[in-house]
């Protein structure tokens, strides 16, 4: 009887381990963005004090943070009954939108802009704009909207179009964000507090050289010229205009020269009456406050300034405060860590809010009378974010969020809850709500592991010591299925290794690429590294590159390599590497500095000589090639070449604009002058990285390559 017992549990197993399922290709490419993505709330966002509100089975619903109840409070059915009134087409699900007040919210839909009721389920308003319309930006304060056509910026709304600017050469550019998104720059339009007055970004490219594309898809190929400055070359102008809607009329800031300099950071003040611009010069290494009149254009004054031997890098608008004009947050790394400070317009520090070796990675908001401050930051560990509140005035912090993972808050109105969507290891995904005054949390949603039916290779986050010997680097290590420790694996090395990204975090498995458990199913073992210079760590860890792109990566990341041959069951004849973009170009950095150790590699995007590359960014980093000739040699690519041994797979996609397909034709041409043999493959229609369905296509040509090869 025990024998059988002992076999019908044996059974059990085999046929539960059977039932488990291999991730495919498509899963881990296409699925971990779409059908097997874990189901969050959609559209949670907070209605009111005490109500917040999400969309659930397509229908807007309200719930109660106090009562715990919920109501449908707009249904998919209702909204096309609203539309069909007004001859707007009906829509298959409900779209984004945004409250104005408690009871109004605005959205857009086949080309109308739509100003809804709630309560009585009737549209206020809407007005079309032009099928063409790009760079789109609605004020709730007079129900305008500002958008581009190509070039020229446009305002309307229920009273008819205006035409803000008429540049009739393509390449002088108005409303657009500028300095190729750097800085923080997401958009090109700033609306003002009350909406009478509309600034945006005049963009002067004309005396930046023409760089060709090519379009291969029509009949004839067409010549497409965009414009790249690249490092120590002639980069674009850029001015800040203020058009005044009850005047017609457009006034220019009078920033002054350079002509080159940065404006980053736009920010009303809260009267409307002056404007602040964070001014930076071209070498990044000093930063300028200013303070605008906005009627005229005259500079009122610089109120602060900040310096660095290396580079200052504005990301974050000021943030003025609700209860005293004449006082500002200011976000800054001058004491080597990311932490808020608190001035006045005069330009006087008050204090320094937070303080600490770690990074405040979002402001959520203040409580009424600004007594606290709440906020996203990296207290517990770098590879955490939590929710804190810390009282401006004591400095007494309280952590709100319980468990360790990645979270992110949304402030009710009134400051009593915090909205807390947040993963973890092996949390998918939760929402909680939380109250501020005492930390309480109720749980309100807990996503599904979409993989719990599949096998997958067991995945751990560790630290290694840098090159330096003191530093602790983030490390993340994924063993192959049914991993058998008295077996030899080959390795694949995932890096990215540049500023402002982080692969190791303790998100839901641990920001794993889900290529690589897919990979791990076919017997690899999948290693990434987040060497110095990488986001979230502290000025220090990130600007030691400065000059010098590539060298402290490397030594960082063989680390890594030594760690994995060190262990008994890495087959050390078998490591790979795979990157893309600033990691293409830290995977030929490794290839071609280290070609005893790394067999197979794959670069897709790479950088190869940073001349190359685009003014703002490369300038930060590797100052101009005239002022750092050593730092720019030591980090071209086509310097390494003659060392190239074993497999290199070189992907580009045509039409990138970020880093030009030149950078790796360039290197082609050198390895046929050295008679080595690398393999090349292109993505015609595609820029810097390959998406949709063709990104499918992408990831069986690197993972065939790894099988192939290594």
């Amino acid at each position: 009887m025990k024998q059988i017992f002992v076999l019908f549990v044996v059974f059990f197993f085999i046929l539960n381990v059977s039932a488990q399922k291999t991730l495919s290709l498509k899963d881990a490419t296409l699925g971990s963005s779409s059908y097997l993505k874990p189901a969050m709330p959609e559209q949670l966002k907070w209605k009111d004090a005490r109500h917040y509100v999400m969309i659930k089975n397509n229908n807007l619903f309200q719930y109660n943070a106090q009562a715990k109840d919920s109501v449908e409070l707009f249904s998919l059915a209702d909204l096309n009954m609203a539309l069909k009134e007004k001859q707007i087409k009906e829509q298959d699900a409900f779209p984004r939108f945004s409250f104005i007040n408690e009871s109004q919210i605005w959205f857009q839909v086949d080309k109308h802009l739509v100003i809804l009721n709630l309560e009585n389920k009737s549209i206020v308003t809407y007005f079309t704009y032009a099928e063409d319309a790009d760079l789109l930006d609605f004020c709730t304060g007079n129900s305008m909207l500002a958008y581009t056509i190509k070039n020229n910026l446009y305002i309307t709304g229920t009273k008819g179009i205006q035409q803000i600017t008429s540049d009739v050469d393509l390449h002088i550019i108005n409303g657009a964000a500028v300095h190729r998104n750097e800085f923080g720059i997401e958009k090109g339009t700033f609306w003002s507090p009350s909406g009478n007055q509309l600034a945006f970004y005049h963009m002067d490219e004309t005396m930046v050289g023409d760089y060709p594309l090519v379009d291969y898809m029509a009949r004839e190929a067409k010549l497409v010229n965009v414009k790249y400055p690249m490092a120590g070359m002639t980069s674009h102008k850029v001015t800040l205009g203020i058009y005044n809607l009850a005047t017609k009329q457009t006034v220019y800031m009078k920033t002054g020269g350079p002509d080159d300099h940065y404006l980053t950071n736009i920010c009303w003040s809260p009267d409307g009456k002056s404007i602040f611009i964070q001014e930076l010069n071209r070498e990044q290494n000093h930063m300028k406050l200013n303070r605008y009149d906005a009627s005229t254009g005259e500079l009122i004054k610089t109120v602060f300034e900040e310096q660095d031997k290396r580079y200052v890098e504005p990301i974050h608008p000021i943030l003025f405060s609700k209860n005293d004009p004449d006082k500002f947050y200011y976000q800054s790394r001058r004491d080597g860590w990311n932490h808020v400070y608190l001035y006045n317009t005069s330009g006087n520090q008050i204090s320094q809010v937070t303080r600490g070796e770690w990074e405040v990675t979002r402001l959520l908001g203040f409580d009424t009378e600004e007594k606290f401050m709440y906020f996203e930051a990296t207290m517990q560990s770098p590879i955490e974010r939590n929710l804190y509140r810390i009282n401006i005035h004591s400095g007494k912090t309280d952590k709100l969020s319980e468990e360790a993972g990645t979270h992110s808050g949304i402030l009710s109105p009134g400051q009593q809850y915090l909205l807390d969507s947040w993963t973890s290891t092996d949390v998918p995904g939760q929402v909680d709500l939380v109250s501020t005054k005492d930390g309480h949390k109720q749980i309100l949603y807990k996503a599904q592991n979409t993989l719990k039916d599949f096998e997958l290779g067991e995945n751990t986050v560790f630290t290694l010591k840098a090159a330096d010997g003191i530093t602790d680097l983030y490390c993340r290590m994924i063993k192959p299925n049914n991993f058998d420790a008295s077996k030899k694996y080959p390795v694949i090395v995932y890096v990215y290794g540049g500023p402002h990204d982080q692969l190791v975090n303790k998100t839901w498995k641990n920001s794993a690429r889900w290529w690589q458990y897919y990979m791990a199913s076919k017997g690899y073992i999948s290693f990434t590294l987040d060497n110095r210079g990488s986001e979230n760590r502290g000025k220090a860890f990130e600007d030691i590159i400065h000059r010098q792109l590539g060298v402290v990566e490397t030594d960082d990341q063989m680390k890594g390599i030594d760690y994995l041959k060190s262990l008994p069951y890495v087959d050390v004849n078998r490591i790979g590497v795979h990157g893309w973009s600033y990691g293409g170009f830290m995977t030929l950095n490794l290839k071609l500095k280290h070609p005893d150790i790394f067999k197979v590699a794959v670069a897709g995007g790479p950088v190869v000589d940073w001349s190359m590359y685009e003014v703002m960014y490369g300038e930060r980093y590797m100052d101009t090639p005239e002022e750092n000739p050593d730092g720019y040699k030591n980090a071209n690519m086509l310097n390494y070449a003659d060392k190239l041994q074993g497999k290199l797979l070189i992907i580009h996609g045509v039409q990138d604009q970020t880093v030009v397909m030149q950078q790796s034709i360039q290197f082609l041409k050198k390895c046929i002058d050295l008679d080595k043999q690398v393999d090349f493959f292109v993505y015609p229609t595609h820029e810097h990285n390959v998406r949709g369905n063709d990104r499918l296509h992408l990831m069986e040509k690197i993972s065939n390559y790894f099988l192939d090869n290594l």
